[in-house]
């Protein structure tokens, strides 16, 4: 098993594997004929949620961050621990300055992580103000598409039910869809702060 994921509780929560990737010279289009490859395979995987890459520079290298989400731990363990992924990773491994840098966690907390080590976290300021773009119109429109709907039955109109589904829905929108999207379209101006502070 990853050694991250021994401290990681398995749950039924969306969790985020982040792998960092520093390429030698030389080797980067090699790695990205190679990163094609593997994000395919990932994808097809149970559980696979999305991917995101993100290319920077770290020390003079050219470095890859992946964010991927999986469904649960018990999908994400069944990936870093299969076969498949161990045979590519070898492959992959003359062209990394540092072999395989991987970080699991909550995928909420992975939404204003900074992608690379030398970097800090936006300030709290400003992940609020992505936060509320992203939540407030949903609970002004959430509740309007929903409504027709719940005052089909009086079960679906009991306050509790009716709160319950309208706040799972905006949940799930926010998870999986909205504040992913969110983070890497207001990524200039988050990262913009970030460098001021260094």
């Amino acid at each position: 098993m990853d050694p991250a994921l021994q401290a990681t509780p398995v749950s039924d929560e969306v969790v985020t594997l982040v792998v960092k990737h520093r390429i030698k010279p030389g080797r980067e289009a090699d790695y990205e004929a190679w990163l094609r490859r593997i994000v395919r395979i990932a994808g097809e995987r149970a559980g696979h949620l999305g991917v995101d890459v993100v290319r920077g520079k770290q020390g003079g290298l050219a470095l890859f961050t992946c964010v991927l989400r999986y469904r649960s731990t018990a999908d994400l363990e069944l990936w870093l621990d299969s076969p498949q992924r161990q045979e590519l990773i070898n492959e992959a491994t003359p062209m990394l300055a540092d072999g395989d840098q991987t970080e699991v966690g909550a995928v909420n907390e992975f939404w204003f992580s900074p992608l690379s080590d030398s970097a800090a976290k936006p300030p709290r300021c400003k992940q609020a103000v992505v936060t509320l773009l992203v939540i407030l119109p949903l609970t002004l429109v959430i509740p309007l598409l929903w409504g027709p709907v719940l005052r089909l039955h009086p079960f679906l109109s009991n306050y509790l039910v009716a709160t319950f589904l309208v706040t799972l829905t905006i949940v799930l929108l926010v998870v999986y869809l909205l504040m992913p999207a969110a983070t890497r379209l207001f990524a200039p101006w988050l990262e913009a702060s970030v460098k001021e502070t260094l």
